[in-house]
């Protein structure tokens, strides 16, 4: 199983239009909460300048604040704070979903959650749950669920990305390599017959390969808005994930394709 990290080419950076290129370096400060000019420019394909005049674009709409070489998310300070995470539409979708994938997880057994919002929602109901083992990047779900009597949380090291209250970096890859679940629940930006599983950002990618490596069943948890979405840079193809569970506003069409290609499809209603 191939899982190799790779940059999405279908749009052809260098051509990108500027406001679908903006909303993209958008994706990407946003999972970041900052980024570099130079990154931008060698990731998009285009120059430094022309970078610069997206920043000043996001900046004007309130969405950054731009410094000397880069740029910084506006309020992730607070969000972190209070635990918040930076996503927070769809969200009756996201708990259902939660809902059904916390409803596959038995007592005593060893998980692995990513960090998001629809993985925040697994967690909040495995509450119940005795003697599991969550092994997770995500700070707040290492707080859910590391004040449940008999639950053990580990985490990696890493470096600490506050939009996603996770930690990330090249120690946090090495420590998953080490581990074995039975489960992982795993977050994506965007999921697509063609495209597969795909990401705003590279920053994440081997951490997610290692996951992936990590556990014998890997279940993607998706609302039916991220269906056919492509995001910056591609994980892998859908043969990385066992099951995907996701909500009623899958088209039968979808349906049919991701079961066809042997996905194991779980519908939370």
């Amino acid at each position: 199983m191939s899982t190799k990290p790779v940059p999405i080419r279908d749009d052809s950076k260098a051509g990108l239009l500027s406001e679908p290129r903006r909303r993209r370096i958008l994706e990407w400060i946003e999972e970041e909460g900052s980024a570099r000019v130079r990154d931008l420019a060698v990731a998009f394909q285009v120059s430094e300048a022309t970078i610069r005049q997206d920043l000043e674009k996001l900046e004007a709409e309130g969405f950054i604040t731009r410094e000397h070489g880069g740029a910084f998310l506006n309020a992730p300070s607070s969000r972190a704070e209070g635990l918040v995470l930076h996503h927070q539409d769809n969200m009756d979708k996201k708990r259902r979903i939660g809902a059904l994938a916390a409803s596959l997880v038995s007592d005593g057994e060893t998980i692995i959650l990513d960090a998001g919002t629809t993985t925040t929602e697994v967690a909040t109901r495995l509450v119940t749950r005795r003697n599991l083992t969550v092994i997770t990047n995500a700070l707040n779900i290492a707080i859910i669920l590391g004040s449940v009597p008999g639950t053990a949380v580990h985490m990696p090291g890493g470096q600490f990305k506050a939009p996603t209250l996770s930690l990330s970096g090249d120690k946090s890859v090495d420590y998953f390599r080490n581990i074995f679940a039975g489960k992982l629940f795993l977050a994506t930006a965007g999921v697509a017959l063609d495209a597969g599983l795909t990401y705003p950002s590279f920053a994440d990618l081997q951490l997610k390969e290692a996951m992936i490596r990590a556990a014998s069943r890997v279940y993607l948890v998706a609302d039916s808005s991220k269906i056919n979405k492509s995001s910056f840079t591609r994980l892998g193809s859908l043969a990385v994930i066992h099951a995907f569970i996701t909500d009623d506003g899958i088209s039968d069409k979808d349906a049919k394709e991701f079961e066809a290609r042997g996905i194991e499809l779980l519908i939370a209603t």
